[in-house]
């Protein structure tokens, strides 16, 4: 991290974790914790001044992300025993959630863009 900035966005980054946690607790809303801080962060991040130190801390996190799934990579070794039982239909559930994802952002996206005018 680069010294006091990336000090001062890693604070911000912990504080919108733990106000999103705190507001789905505390209002029992049906939405996790860190997706409320997310969307806290993101509201945040229209604040110029704040860019700056969240892009500080941000930077190395990105470059360890690949150990985030560690934890998911053991997950799946120790259930091996379920996987070999529902694989195929976790696999089929897998793809088409996937594709129906893809096209209902592709819709979305297709609303969103501007229609081309008419000359």
């Amino acid at each position: 991290m680069n010294g006091l900035a990336g000090l001062q966005g890693l604070t911000l980054l912990l504080l919108c974790q733990a106000a999103g946690e705190a507001l789905s607790r505390g209002l029992q809303l049906p939405l996790p914790g860190p997706v409320l801080g997310l969307l806290l962060l993101w509201a945040l991040l229209n604040v110029e001044a704040l860019r700056a130190p969240v892009a500080a801390a941000a930077m190395p996190l990105l470059g360890h992300l690949s150990l985030l799934f560690v934890p998911v990579g053991v997950g799946v070794i120790v259930h091996l025993d379920l996987l070999a039982r529902h694989g195929p239909r976790m696999l089929l559930v897998l793809l088409l959630s996937t594709w129906i994802g893809l096209a209902v952002s592709a819709l979305v996206l297709r609303g969103l863009l501007p229609r081309p005018v008419a000359e």
